[in-house]
């Protein structure tokens, strides 16, 4: 029987395969999406120095996304996200699928980051 619980640790599994051969650096930081049933989030991580330069989610406080669980909300997390990480002078990032199949909201999120400016 499938259930969340080994649902959620393949994606675990195939995350540290994925990290096994992605950093971010200071010049090419790490662009990172987690998605949840409902919500969004994107993270831009500079991996050397273990800290988020710049991060977006669906469900920020002031600026939540109603559709934080669709490709629709995806798409506009992806364009804060790139304009939020142009404001601070990023251009170029890594990007990091969080274990998760590269399609539907995932992909949303990449092509509209792709859109407003940033490269990858």
């Amino acid at each position: 029987m499938i259930t969340k619980k080994s649902k959620d640790a393949a994606r675990v599994k195939r995350h540290i395969r994925l990290r096994a051969n992605l950093a971010g650096t200071s010049e090419r930081p790490r662009l990172a999406v987690y998605r949840s049933n409902k919500n969004i989030a994107a993270q831009i991580i500079d991996d050397d120095k273990q800290i988020t330069l710049v991060a977006a989610s669906s469900n920020e406080k002031g600026n939540r996304i109603a559709e934080g669980g669709n490709i629709k909300g995806a798409a506009l997390v992806g364009e804060a996200i790139a304009k939020r990480a142009l404001e601070a002078g990023i251009t170029e990032v890594v990007f990091d699928r969080g274990g998760y199949l590269y399609h539907g909201r995932v992909k949303a999120l990449a092509d509209a980051a792709r859109q407003a400016g940033l490269k990858f």
